[in-house]
């Protein structure tokens, strides 16, 4: 079937098969390999893409599913040469260290501040709870995405 999406800002229109993932679209088909494969169960949130500024698990979204849909990856937060202050809020804190979770965690908090700037520890956990992190412990994600909040 073919459907029709906006990604990252473009509108494409692609020819899928029903059972195709968000994830495999994204990555094979689009070549933008920013979005990871974790678990492919929706359990690890490394596959994390915004849709329509929500936070979901492309692995449990069929293509089908985003026809007429906007999604942004990692690859839409920086620029050529200025990074998302998500992003450098992630560095200066130590919040990335093998860096596969980082793009869902991004994202994640992305769509955490876009809804709620202010949020509470237990709003970023809770919105970040979707997300495995190995390396961390979490605290630096925590304290990274604490720090941008609008009224610290």
């Amino acid at each position: 079937m073919e459907i029709s999406l906006n990604i990252n800002g473009k509108s494409v229109v692609l020819k899928v098969e029903p059972t195709e993932t968000l994830l495999h679209v994204i990555r094979e088909r689009l070549h933008l390999t920013g979005t990871k494969e974790g678990c492919g169960r929706g359990d690890c949130g490394a596959c994390t893409v915004l849709m329509d500024r929500y936070a979901v698990n492309s692995c449990l979204i069929l293509a089908p599913q985003i026809d007429g849909h906007s999604i942004t990856t990692i690859e839409r937060l920086s620029n050529d040469s200025q990074l998302d202050a998500i992003q450098q809020a992630f560095i200066d804190f130590g919040a990335i260290q093998c860096g596969f979770c980082t793009p869902g965690m991004v994202l994640s908090a992305k769509a955490l501040l876009s809804k709620n700037p202010n949020p509470t520890d237990d709003e970023i956990r809770t919105a970040i709870s979707g997300n495995l992190c190995r390396c961390t412990g979490y605290i630096k994600i925590v304290d990274a995405i604490r720090s941008l909040k609008s009224n610290p």
